[in-house]
């Protein structure tokens, strides 16, 4: 397994992350405790979650699954870099979602019973949340910080000017900020490279890139549904919209003798800005399959066609649109 370090943080985590959020609803706790397994085994450290996975209001699921295997012992928990999230509702009452003090403190309480550990590594926050001020936010995490419940602090889904607003408010308050951006990014999702991409790298920001498949469109969905494999109406639409594209890119991955799920993984290791992908396995073939994108290394010929099928937005802002 490959390491590196988490952005510019002395953190070092493995360059594919496994995501956890099929833990509980697609997958059974046994059969998501053989994936985690299976992840020491093959030297990833890294594993994503959150405190709504599992999708059953205020259960926290996912997070439960993870703490009964920490629970097992054999250095589980002391192998493995824990990320978790706070912002989704865990209650239906006022101060049981988004960024406020009170539920930042309340939601990590609750994380670190579920995880039946002492503290959570990177703590990211799953979201802005406009409308507490970062004073608040910061002041709530620097407690945190101080009783050692968390590390580091990271986001998902923010903008790429929320990353500067946060980091330099964090900078006069002599506070450490942001360790990471989790983004959307995948070969057909790439509106990050404009402004978040950017901010992320100036700010020494390690990028984890989730939905890497482009939601399973980049996984091989037409050659899956000319096995007559299932797919959701919104998949086929999204397959049908996109088709001359498909075609071009399994088409580019079959010369190259790749899988296009391994070819999509590859192509993001490649942007150095990117620390680690978050595969999302429902099973452990799926699991064992994403590794091979670790020893994929694109030609500059092959990542041109890449980009000549999947186009970006142009590059960074604001060339993309000025001159």
């Amino acid at each position: 397994m490959e390491y590196t370090q988490l952005g510019s943080a002395g953190l070092r985590v493995s360059r594919l992350c496994l995501g956890t959020m099929n833990f509980g609803p697609e997958t059974n706790e046994p059969d998501s405790f053989a994936i985690m397994d299976r992840a020491h085994e093959l030297g990833i450290n890294f594993f994503d979650t959150a405190n709504v996975y599992g999708w059953v209001l205020g259960e926290g699921v996912t997070e439960q699954i993870i703490g009964r295997w920490f629970a097992q012992g054999g250095g589980r928990r002391e192998k493995t870099v824990i990320a978790t999230k706070v912002y989704g509702g865990m209650g239906s009452w006022p101060n049981e979602s988004k960024c406020s003090a009170l539920n930042i403190r309340r939601a990590c309480e609750g994380s670190l019973r579920r995880l039946q550990t002492d503290h959570i590594d990177i703590y990211q926050m799953h979201h802005i949340d406009r409308l507490t001020p970062w004073d608040e936010i910061w002041q709530a995490m620097e407690q945190l910080v101080r009783e050692g419940k968390i590390i580091y602090a990271g986001s998902s889904n923010f903008a790429g000017w929320h990353i500067v607003q946060a980091n330099e408010i964090a900078k006069d308050r002599h506070f450490y900020g942001l360790i990471s951006e989790q983004c959307k990014y995948s070969l057909n999702s790439r509106l990050v490279e404009l402004e978040v991409l950017p901010a992320c790298k100036a700010y020494g920001l390690g990028v984890i890139p989730w939905s890497p498949l482009g939601g399973g469109m980049l996984g091989g969905a037409l050659k899956k549904i000319s096995e007559g494999r299932r797919a959701s109406e919104e998949i086929q639409r999204r397959i049908e919209r996109n088709r001359d594209k498909l075609e071009a890119y399994e088409s580019l991955c079959s010369k190259l003798g790749e899988q296009p799920a391994d070819v999509a993984l590859a192509w993001l290791l490649a942007n150095p800005v990117v620390t680690a992908p978050i595969i999302g396995p429902r099973t452990m073939e799926q699991f064992d399959g994403s590794l091979r994108a670790l020893e994929i290394e694109l030609s500059p010929e092959t990542m041109q066609e890449l980009d000549k099928i999947w186009p970006g937005p142009g590059g960074p802002a604001p060339e993309a649109w000025a001159w």
